[in-house]
Parts: structure tokens; C-alpha cells; sequence
């Protein structure tokens, strides 16, 4: 019995267009009511957003029979934090500030077991393997990983054609904000040049036989993200849905 598909790099490998959404609020309870949305995948965040390892793997739980894939976002590329939520479940992980093609192949050494990689092979008593209800895990599961590495700064756009050629990364995501800040533009990812070089990013991810991905909170701005290339594209984030519809809510009814 080989580890289970991971639909999500299925879908990519497709060329499935793929809407996401932000999974901020630690929570699995939170996480399970926004995936009743339909979402085809979420980010279970661990950079911005105050997860731990059990509230990563409870959230991996409540999404194991549901259409929303999901995708770990871990706040550093360290390989025991990678070897963690891989045996507790994930196959998907996003790993932020990835600036060269030597971080993107230490990444891919981190979530593959031997002779591809170092992932520490104990994975008997991990949650991965069902607790060694899958006997074929060990052999079957570097397939099913899917590798998803943060662009996000001019280094890192520096480096993007290098990157697009590391083997066993799946897809390129460009962080617009982290980009702006580091080009000056604190805030402010609509300037015209943070604009271009998002544009040209896209385009050379999407030419690659790599998937493209990015995320915008505003409608407009995130069909043209889809038109310049992206293919997994983040289009909310739960806690600033919640927020701004309680405050629209209340502005209604104290200035009505």
C-alpha cells in the first residue's frame, strides 16, 4: 500500500487552474468551516499566523476528506521542522524566502528520503503512515511531496531562472508584499515597477514546467495575476474576511 496521492500536485501537473485561501487562525475548527467554501487549496500558515506543530496537524486532520487541499506554510526551510510536518501528514509545503537555486535543492534534499534526500526514515509511529498502517510509505512517498518555494525578494527574482531549473520543486509562489518592501516600496505592491516584475516573474514560472503561484486580496489585481501566469492563486485570507465583515456590519448599523 503506497502513501496516498497528493491531489494538489495532480492538479498542478494537470495545468488545473487552482483558487486558494489563507488559513489564519490557528484553529481547526475555523479551518474546517472555510473549507466548506469549496476552496481547492489552503494555506495552513505558520510564518504570520500563531501555529504550532499540533495545531498544524489538527487542522491536517479536519482537511484529510475534504475537496480544500492543504498546503503548510512553514516560517523557515530548517530540516527538522520539514522532517515534522511531513510525518505529521502534509505533502505539500510552502517555504518562504527562497533566494537562490542552493536553498531550493537543500529544500528538496529536506522532504525526500534517502539516496534522494535526508528525511529521517522513522516514520513507524508518525501520523504520515497512518501509524504503520501503510507499509509502502517509506518507498512511495517522495512522489507525493509537493515543493512550493517563496520568491519574494530581488534576489530571489535574481535568481528565478536557476531556481525554475532545481528538480523536485514543483511551483515558484511570489510573495508581492515581502517583493515591494524590498524594492522600497513598503506597502505598496501596486507600483507600477513592483507591477513589471511580478509580471515578468509570472510569465517565466508559467513558460517553465514549474506552477506559478501568488496571492491578492483585491478582485482586480488577482485576474491579472491569473492573465500574467499564476495557476494556484490565493484570493482571501480568513481573519481579514472576518474582520472586515464585522466591521462593515457594525459601520451599517451605527450609521444607519
Amino acid at each position: 500500500m503506497p502513501a496516498p496521492e497528493n491531489r494538489f500536485k495532480s492538479a498542478l501537473a494537470r495545468g488545473d487552474m487552482l483558487y486558494g485561501c489563507w488559513a489564519g487562525f490557528a484553529d481547526a475548527y475555523a479551518t474546517e468551516m472555510l473549507a466548506t467554501a469549496g476552496f481547492d487549496w489552503l494555506v495552513i500558515d505558520g510564518e504570520h499566523a500563531p501555529n504550532d506543530l499540533p495545531s498544524i496537524m489538527r487542522q491536517l486532520q479536519v482537511l484529510e476528506t475534504r475537496h480544500s487541499a492543504p498546503v503548510v506554510r512553514l516560517p523557515m526551510g530548517e530540516a527538522w521542522a520539514i522532517k515534522q510536518v511531513l510525518d505529521a501528514g502534509a505533502q505539500t509545503l510552502l517555504i518562504p524566502m527562497v533566494d537562490s537555486a542552493d536553498q531550493a535543492r537543500a529544500l528538496v534534499r529536506a522532504t525526500r528520503y534517502p539516496p534522494e534526500g535526508i528525511r529521517g526514515s522513522g516514520a513507524a509511529l508518525a501520523r504520515a503512515t497512518q501509524f504503520s498502517a501503510i507499509p509502502d510509505y517509506i518507498s512511495t512517498a517522495n512522489a507525493q511531496i509537493c515543493l512550493l518555494v517563496q520568491v519574494e525578494t530581488r534576489a530571489g527574482i535574481d535568481a528565478l531562472d536557476d531556481i525554475l531549473k532545481v528538480e523536485g520543486v514543483d511551483g515558484v509562489f511570489i510573495g508581492p508584499s515581502d517583493l515591494a518592501a524590498d524594492m522600497g516600496y513598503l506597502g505598496d505592491s501596486d507600483q507600477p515597477q513592483v507591477r513589471a516584475v511580478i509580471r515578468d516573474a509570472l510569465a517565466r514560472i508559467a513558460a517553465s514546467d514549474k506552477a506559478a503561484g501568488i496571492l491578492s486580496l483585491d478582485h482586480d489585481t488577482a485576474l491579472s495575476y491569473r492573465d500574467w501566469g499564476a495557476q494556484f492563486l490565493a484570493v482571501g485570507i480568513d481573519v481579514v474576511m472576518l474582520a472586515q465583515t464585522a466591521r462593515a456590519t457594525m459601520a451599517r448599523w451605527r450609521d444607519g
